[in-house]
């Protein structure tokens, strides 16, 4: 097996004696484009700022329709924006995971105190 050598096959480059000639018409300068070649890119570009267009049309009826649908949300406080509504729904979820803390914290603060009566005041049970 030949061992390769470090710049023979690289992607996008032909080895030194593959080299092709590059022929170029001689009617007319390298950059510029016939006529028919300028009316067709001017179609073209024509056709893309159309679809460019009609695209951002789209996204603005999409974003047009989104905000209608929060604006109508039953419960959202008139003038407010979408941030402030999702932060007031957020709060509601805080306010009653609070509740149920302070509720079992105080159903076990009760426990306790009701074992402490009857366990060292009352003597119910005896520990030795």
């Amino acid at each position: 097996m030949a061992k390769r050598t470090r710049g023979s096959n690289r992607p996008g480059q032909r080895h030194a004696g593959s080299a092709r000639p590059q022929t170029r018409p001689a009617s007319r300068p390298s950059g510029a484009l016939s006529a028919t070649e300028e009316a067709r890119a001017a179609e073209l570009e024509s056709q893309i700022i159309a679809q460019e267009r009609d695209a951002e049309q789209n996204r603005s009826r999409a974003r047009d329709r989104s905000r209608v649908g929060e604006a109508a949300r039953p419960g959202r406080p008139a003038g407010q924006g979408l941030l402030a509504t999702r932060a007031a729904e957020e709060y509601g979820y805080v306010v009653r995971d609070v509740r149920r803390i302070l509720q079992v914290g105080g159903a076990v603060a009760a426990a306790l105190a009701v074992l402490y009566v009857m366990i060292d005041i009352l003597r119910v049970v005896t520990i030795s």
